[in-house]
């Protein structure tokens, strides 16, 4: 078990009140388990100035969770920029797989949360992730093998912030939706989980 800051410890103890009437806990892995997101949006960056583009920062907080195609499709739409959308997703992803995910560490207080309800509740990982990158993420933040499924962006033909990745979780796991509850830190998880019809709480807002 990681040692705990006292503020974690709080949020660890409002986390485990909130998610406790529920039988299975959804858990989104960028910006929720793994603290990554500034080392993603690095990697978007610089993906982008290889196809001649300056993105503003910004736009991958507005959408947190997408796939990763999706999002360079949106930075064409945005820039005015013509490129083929899964050739920027490829070059994305191999930037931070090669120079940012052994820097991946674990947001202590939600990781703590996952062991401790590993023998208790049902648990599955909902990411807008690729498998392939997710499966670097999981191993650089011990989570491996303490969960039961993960349903990643080449699981669903919808993504967030559509519900289908939430309902195909609760599917696999054999819970009915209204007795997951997700755990998210962007607003497109939080809109699919609503639709839904789940739990759902902002560990980022604890």
């Amino acid at each position: 078990m990681l040692e705990l800051s006292s503020e974690d410890q709080i949020r660890l103890e409002k986390l485990l009140e909130i998610t406790a009437p529920f039988k299975a806990l959804l858990y989104d892995v960028d910006g929720t388990l793994a603290d990554n997101m500034s080392a993603h949006t690095a990697a978007y960056m610089e993906a982008s100035r290889r196809h001649g583009v300056e993105m503003d920062p910004e736009l991958i907080v507005e959408t947190a969770g997408w796939p990763t195609v999706k999002v360079a499709k949106e930075i064409s739409v945005r820039y005015n920029k013509e490129f083929d959308p899964q050739t920027f997703a490829n070059i994305k992803s191999k930037i931070f797989i090669e120079e940012f995910v052994h820097q991946t560490l674990p947001i202590k207080f939600v990781y703590s949360h996952l062991i401790n309800n590993k023998d208790q509740k049902r648990i599955a990982l909902v990411s807008g992730g690729r498998r392939s990158t997710l499966q670097h993420t999981l191993k650089a933040i011990g989570v491996e093998g303490n969960y039961e499924f993960l349903v990643c962006a080449d699981d669903t033909e919808k993504g967030k912030p559509h519900p289908d990745p939430f309902l195909k979780a609760a599917q696999l796991l054999g819970v009915a939706p209204e007795d997951c509850i997700v755990l998210e830190d962007g607003d497109p998880g939080v809109q699919g989980a609503i639709k839904a019809g789940m739990g759902w709480v902002r560990i980022d807002q604890l």
